[in-house]
Formats: structure tokens, C-alpha cells, sequence
């Protein structure tokens, strides 16, 4: 590797690579609330969550373990593309004109282009192990569906993902690559379940949201015993996998020999943000570094900044187990913006739990801010972003150009959690000045908050 990579890249050899995931619950110092039955009000058993998930799966949500050891065969996997590399963003930062120093870690080498394959690749190796022969899923922009469609196909599983009507529309070519990894693709809401055809009566419900899909997938999953249904977010098991991302990134900062003040991410359900800051978390409450870590998020689907910290359902139709997480309200219909994978009601119960005991903090950005440090990060970089990752960007030029003003010492960190090669529509709306941002009015989630489950 020449002088002009060495500064720029930063590799891990693959021996390097970390052979555990890292689960930050027994680090808290207060645990999270446990899921609820719908019905009995009580905690979740085992017992309830056996007919969605295998039992490893199960283990690991409720796992009082701090390390969680990476199944040889799923190691195997993982090595096509990891570790991901971490880049310092030195063309951007001079494009800025900030001394802050800006780095990320570019998880868009996977198979599916996100990082959405690190928990796909598990969850498919557990269930083959278990003997399911069907998987079904949700997808907001695509890449979860793409991801799990990868990993089924590596194992032999068949998978079918209902895919949220605003994203199945307007990216014809995410659907294609789902179903060129061997999965079959369905509009959310469909005609192919009770909750489908009921939710998709209403017009107001045709652009479909994740958590109708949700209920449509776990409805036809419920049904099989043979089928099990894999979500992309929001589960504890779900970040666990995903903390592989930040557990490379501190091995690779310690190679840079640099140091975060911010770590940032997007949040929709929150796997991506978790994965790359719970294990940094961990060091800032060993007492080893001191970084803000900070959650952003879309204006028009705000879960953390304008959300209620309350049980509530994981999908529209209330057939999921009640979690106790920051939401909009289970039948809250997001607007449909670009990044469709941050359109969830919703924010990870863990994710909700750390930002209650005041460890994290969280921003709200419009869209058009999005994309404008997006084309300014692939103009710079190469890469064009994911609209969720550019929502990272966004701040991450915010904090830089503050830094300019200010000669403070910032270092960010984020995780570009994925490409764009499939959004290129949602730059034409950009680029050609037709992108609208929502007016977020202060009654926009009164109604959906209003309809939340009653606890006792």
C-alpha cells in the first residue's frame, strides 16, 4: 500500500477481525424494561417468541452475557467483506475548510450494499441450524430484504419479503436484486393477508409504511410452523450483530491513532447507530474516552425528538409483543421520504432505554439538508450515500463547519451505512429542485400518540 492510501485508509488484516459481537446491556446502569405480552400484560417467555424465532436467536435477545461468541461458519461468511474499511475523509474536509478531522466507516462493500448483511448472515445461519425452510421479512428501502435474500440463498432458505409500497414503487431495481438472490418480492399492504387487504382498504394507507409489512410478515409466518419471520432492526439480537461495525472501528481509530470527540449515525430502528456506537459506549463508561454521541434522525419520522417513550406495538396491526421504546404510535403512517429505511414508528427498546438514562442525544434533519452533503460527500469521496447515511453526513458537515467557527478540536465518527446505487432517483428529485421537505406541524402525531395501548 503507497503513501497516498496509508493516510486515507485505514485496513484491519483479516486475522484482525473480531471473532465476538459485544451486548452493552450488562454495562447499563439501570437494565431495559423487558417486551410484554399483548395479552397477559407479563413478560415475554421463550415459549411466546418460539413460533418467530429459533432458540438461538431468542437466547441472544435476552442474553445477560457482555460477548457473544461469532459462529465459525458465519465468520466464514462475514470474510468476503469484512473488516470493512474505515477512511479518513480528507478531500471533504478540505472542501469544508475545517481542521476537524472526519472519518468513515463504509459498510456499502457488503453483498447487499449495507450493513444490514451483518445480522442477515446470522439470522439465516440460526434458522437453517433450527431447520426453518421459510424466512419472511419486511423492507423499507430495500436493503434488509436484499441482505436477507443474500443470506437465505447461502443456506438453502426460501425467503419472501413484503417490501413498503412508497419504496416498492419508486425502486424497481432494489426488487430486482431481491429477487436475483432467489427471494420473492410483495407490495406492502398486499391482497395475500387478512392484514393486508384490511390496512390497504383505507387510501390513506397505500403508500404502506414497515409496519404494516411487519404485520403482513409475521401473519403468514405465525401460520407455518415451518416458517420463521427475521427482522432487520429494533431487536436486541438485531444490534448485537450489528456491533461488529463499531467493535472494527476502535481497532482501526487505535491504527490511526485518533481519537472521536462525536460519534453520529442515522436511526431509523436504530441497528446501523447501535452497531457502530455501543461498543465505544462501552469505553466512555469504562471511563477511557469521552466522545457525544448523538442519534439523527428524519423531520419527518422523529421517533427520538418527538416520539413518547412508551410500550407500545412493533408492527400497525398489534400482533407483535408490546416494547417499551420511544414511538409515534404503532399506526402513525410516515411521509414517504427517500430514506425508506428510516420510516419505522418506532426507535430499538435498547436504543430507547440508553437515550433515557441521558447516554445519547438525538437531532432531527430535513431531507433537503440530507442530500446536500450527500452530493457535496460523493462529490468529494466517490461514494454516493444511502439517504439514511446521508442523514450522518449531514451533521458530521454541520459539526465540521461549527469547527471552523469555533478552532474547538472535533473528531467524528460515523457509519456510512450503506450506497445509493439504487436511490438515484431521489438525487434526480434533489438535483433538479422538485425534493420538498415535510412541514412538521406540532399536531402531526397527536392522533397515532393518542392511539397507543394502555399499561398498567
Amino acid at each position: 500500500m503507497d503513501d497516498s492510501v496509508r493516510q486515507h485508509k485505514y485496513v484491519l488484516a483479516e486475522d484482525q477481525m473480531p471473532t465476538t459481537w459485544y451486548n452493552l446491556v450488562p454495562d447499563l446502569p439501570a437494565p431495559p424494561p423487558p417486551p410484554l405480552h399483548p395479552g397477559r400484560m407479563d413478560p415475554v417467555g421463550p415459549d411466546d417468541l418460539a413460533p418467530l424465532f429459533p432458540m438461538d436467536l431468542i437466547l441472544q435477545e435476552v442474553t445477560g452475557d457482555r460477548y457473544v461468541d461469532i459462529p465459525g461458519g458465519v465468520l466464514d461468511v462475514y470474510r468476503q467483506w469484512r473488516p470493512s474499511p474505515l477512511f479518513r475523509a480528507h478531500r471533504l474536509e478540505k472542501a469544508l475548510g475545517t481542521p476537524a478531522r472526519i472519518y468513515y466507516k463504509y459498510e456499502g462493500v457488503s453483498p447487499a450494499g449495507s450493513h444490514k448483511t451483518n445480522t442477515s448472515v446470522p439470522q439465516a445461519y440460526y434458522n437453517a441450524k433450527d431447520g426453518t425452510t421459510r424466512l419472511t421479512t419486511e423492507t423499507g428501502a430495500g436493503q434488509w430484504g436484499t441482505a436477507l435474500a443474500f443470506a437465505c440463498a447461502l443456506y438453502g432458505i426460501e425467503c419472501e419479503v413484503w417490501q413498503v409500497g412508497a419504496s416498492y414503487d419508486s425502486k424497481p431495481y432494489r426488487r430486482l436484486m431481491i429477487e436475483t438472490f432467489g427471494a420473492t418480492v410483495h407490495r406492502s399492504p398486499s391482497d395475500l393477508t387478512d392484514v393486508g387487504r384490511q390496512l390497504a382498504a383505507d387510501p390513506a394507507n397505500w403508500s404502506g409504511s414497515l409496519g404494516i409489512a411487519i404485520s403482513e410478515a409475521v401473519e403468514v409466518a405465525a401460520k407455518d410452523p415451518k416458517t420463521r419471520y427475521s427482522l432487520g432492526s429494533v431487536l436486541n439480537h438485531v444490534l448485537l450483530h450489528q456491533t461488529i461495525i463499531g467493535e472494527e472501528a476502535l481497532l482501526q481509530l487505535e491504527l490511526a491513532g485518533d481519537t472521536p470527540t462525536l460519534i453520529v449515525g442515522c436511526t431509523g430502528g436504530g441497528s446501523n447507530f447501535a452497531g457502530l456506537s455501543f461498543p465505544f459506549l462501552r469505553e466512555k463508561l469504562a471511563g477511557k474516552i469521552a466522545p457525544q454521541i448523538l442519534a439523527v434522525e428524519p423531520e419527518s419520522c422523529p421517533s427520538l425528538t418527538k416520539g413518547v417513550y412508551s410500550y407500545d406495538f412493533g408492527d400497525t396491526a398489534g400482533m407483535t409483543p408490546l416494547m417499551k421504546m420511544h414511538t409515534l404510535g404503532h399506526d402513525f403512517i410516515p411521509d414517504p421520504i427517500h430514506a425508506g429505511g428510516l420510516r419505522y414508528h418506532g426507535m430499538a427498546p435498547l436504543i430507547s432505554h440508553v437515550k433515557e438514562l441521558g447516554l445519547l442525544d438525538a437531532v432531527a434533519v430535513p431531507q433537503s439538508e440530507c442530500f446536500a452533503a450527500a452530493v457535496q460527500f460523493a462529490r468529494t469521496e466517490g461514494i454516493v450515500p444511502a439517504p439514511e447515511s446521508s442523514h450522518a453526513l449531514a451533521i458530521a458537515v454541520r459539526q465540521a463547519l461549527a469547527a471552523k467557527e469555533t478552532g474547538e478540536e472535533t473528531v467524528v465518527l460515523t457509519a456510512l451505512s450503506g450506497h445509493g446505487h439504487f436511490d438515484l432517483a431521489a438525487y434526480d428529485a434533489y438535483l433538479s429542485g422538485t425534493l420538498v421537505d415535510e412541514a412538521v406541524r406540532g399536531d402531526r402525531f397527536d392522533e397515532s400518540l393518542a392511539a397507543l395501548p394502555t399499561v398498567g
